[in-house]
């Protein structure tokens, strides 16, 4: 069997094929369906949700504050201020931190706080950070998980049926029972709505 670790899904194969009772002959398009699931979850929230290592260079006008662009952050790998002539220079952890705090498990973005010491150097232009965000695999938080499972039966249901884009029972024109399907359900999208990236 293909390493479950670099499946891209929301919830382990193990745990999907055990829900529905399903063995192994259709691990292909279990694979294919968890993966989509969650690709289709991602591209919804606007937003990468399963933990992945990710690379920022925010510009720097003087601010103490420095959004991030992904979230839950859990670790600050490094940081580099940039100077002229694209130098980069090292700043220690003591000249940061994270709000909230990396240990925090709340679904909200996330903010670096540095030090007022990075202000007042010459010619900083911009920052380099390198930082893990996201959730482990097998440590998604419930309704999350739950709507990855939900999308991912729905989606089994459609491949399995021969009835992509398709809805209605009677084949033929559209007012005779065939339309167009939704590309998620709705009960799905109310429980990734607390997880959808706000925007302005």
């Amino acid at each position: 069997m293909a390493d479950e670790t670099v499946l891209h899904s929301l919830i382990p194969l193990t745990e999907f094929k055990a829900v529905l009772g399903i063995d192994d002959r259709e691990d292909t398009l279990i694979r294919f369906v968890l993966t989509a699931s969650t690709y289709t979850i991602e591209e919804y929230c606007k937003r990468r949700l399963l933990k992945k290592k990710c690379l920022e260079y925010p510009g720097f006008f003087g601010d103490y504050i420095i959004p991030l662009r992904e979230y839950p952050v859990r670790k600050i790998l490094t940081l580099y201020s940039i100077r002229p002539l694209n130098k980069l220079v090292f700043v220690c952890p003591e000249s940061y931190h994270t709000i909230p705090d990396c240990q925090n498990d709340e679904d909200v973005p996330f903010c670096l706080s540095v030090s007022p010491r990075l202000k007042i150097e010459r010619g900083l232009s911009a920052l380099k950070i390198k930082y893990w965000a996201g959730y482990e695999c097998g440590k998604i938080p419930p309704d999350l998980a739950s709507a990855c499972l939900e999308l991912a039966v729905w989606n089994m249901s459609r491949y399995r049926g021969r009835r992509i884009g398709m809805t209605g029972a009677v084949r033929g024109k559209a007012a005779d029972g065939e339309h167009l399907e939704s590309s998620m359900p709705e009960n799905v999208r109310v429980l990734l709505e607390p997880y959808r990236r706000k925007t302005i």
